[in-house]
């Protein structure tokens, strides 16, 4: 069923560090049992965005987007497209490249600070991914960013590539940032570095120093929470349980679902699921070794899996706990039904709507909000379908 623009559609588818840990994964899963099926509604909300990538709400219900060619954009109720604000770093705006995620820091009614993550140019034909922190301010449907500082730069810097850049912001109920970095394609081998910031995820002060009061291993880069990631598009963190949920991207095949935890190597390009578009095996070419983490579940074939969300709300009380992740490949929204650690049921609840989801983020209604990556890009609203 494909999601047809200005039309709803119902459709029924067959320093405080935080405490993870609760869970462990058991084993890499993947192809759950089925689950009850779900009546869901699609409404398109906005269109016009030019490959639109990260989605947040601003305290007074309008939506706050980024554009992988560098725009930052308030979209209004009514779907408006705001100007584009000013003040906005400059990035290197190359095939996967460009402006990324956005995050309002928890404080962010009183001061204004919000943090985005993006490409950067380093100078020689090198880039990499980094984090900025600025105060926005807000004048209808434009406004501008002031005070803003580069909190965060990848290292080291990869000279020629476009690609694997992650990155994805998490913000804790503490004030603390984890940031997911790629192994930018060509720096594969990287990802296992512990004393470098390629293919890691990082947990970081709103200053881009170290929020853990010490390095998570020997040799580890104090800003490294986890290692061995190819590419995190999309992370959650459950605050009830402490626990900070991953999803990346595998080669062909091996997309990957983790429970990242403090200090553990999740292995790649060591082991993975998948292979190499080539054909050829990755790493040693197995899918176990000692010493490194499975993932909970993985999708082989690749989903080309994207944003991840821990779904909290009333509207779905059915999903409550539940993962909602996106697929770029497919066009659609995977819900992953977590017991104890582990996928016991999983739902395709919108197949194929048309264009690329790249984020999939919970409204303060308690509506799922999808953001697809398209030349002319769309925020559409996901609620329960009608019953008669």
């Amino acid at each position: 069923m494909r999601f047809r623009p200005g039309t709803v559609a119902p459709v029924l588818f067959l320093m405080a560090v935080p405490m993870l840990g609760a869970f462990s994964a058991i084993g890499a899963q993947t192809n759950a049992p089925a689950a009850p099926k779900t009546a869901i509604m699609l409404t398109q909300v906005a269109e016009g965005l030019e490959r639109p990538w990260g989605l947040q709400f601003l305290p007074d219900g309008r939506y706050l987007v980024t554009e992988l060619p560098g725009r930052l954009r308030v979209v209004g109720k009514d779907g408006s497209l705001g100007a584009p604000i000013t003040g906005v770093p400059e990035v290197y705006a190359k095939n996967q490249g460009g402006l990324l995620d956005v995050a309002l820091a928890p404080d962010y009614i009183d001061s204004g600070t919000i943090f985005l993550s993006f490409s950067q140019l380093r100078g020689n034909g090198a880039s990499a991914t980094a984090v900025a922190r600025g105060k926005l301010t807000l004048d209808g449907a434009s406004g501008k960013l002031t005070d803003v500082k580069v909190i965060f730069q990848q290292e080291p810097p990869v000279p020629g590539s476009d690609r694997h850049f992650g990155s994805r912001i998490v913000v804790t109920p503490d004030g603390n940032l984890f940031v997911t970095t790629g192994d930018r394609g060509d720096r594969p081998d990287e990802a296992q570095n512990p004393a470098s910031t390629i293919g890691k995820v990082l947990y970081i002060t709103q200053d881009g120093k170290p929020a853990l009061p010490s390095p998570a291993g020997e040799g580890w880069n104090p800003l490294v929470w986890s290692i061995g990631h190819r590419s995190v598009q999309g992370a959650a963190y459950d605050a009830d349980k402490g626990v900070l949920w991953t999803v990346e991207h595998g080669p062909q095949g091996g997309d990957e679902l983790n429970l990242t935890e403090k200090g553990k190597n999740y292995g790649w390009p060591v082991i993975t699921y998948g292979i190499d578009y080539s054909g050829a095996k990755i790493g040693d070419g197995v899918q176990e070794k000692e010493g490194l983490e499975q993932p909970v579940y993985h999708w082989t074939p690749s989903i080309a899996v994207s944003g991840v969300l821990l779904y909290t709300g009333d509207l779905f009380p059915e999903w409550k706990g539940n993962l909602l992740a996106g697929a770029l490949k497919y066009m659609q929204v995977q819900r992953l039904v977590i017991e104890d650690g582990k996928v016991v049921q999983h739902e395709v609840v919108a197949d194929d709507i048309g264009q690329r989801v790249r984020d999939v983020r919970q409204g303060p209604d308690g509506a799922v909000y999808l953001l697809t990556d398209e030349r002319n890009g769309r925020i559409v609203r996901m609620e329960p379908a009608a019953t008669e």
